[in-house]
């Protein structure tokens, strides 16, 4: 069973491409994204938002 569903790999892709060209922006501050982790977040959470299969965030606790 994939961990990630077709929709998914498609944000993350779309982060990637916009990371790489640098034109991906963080949440409200709007800082310009530096790294790859916090590019594949973003894609995540993106993914999230639209409803697709993604596993859920690890908790703090």
């Amino acid at each position: 069973m994939p961990k990630y569903g077709a929709k998914a790999q498609k944000s993350v892709e779309g982060a990637m491409h916009k990371y790489k060209r640098g034109k991906l922006k963080s949440g409200k501050s709007g800082a310009k994204v530096k790294s790859r982790e916090q590019a594949v977040a973003i894609g995540l959470s993106e993914a999230r938002k639209k409803g697709a299969k993604v596993p859920r965030k690890k908790s703090n606790s």
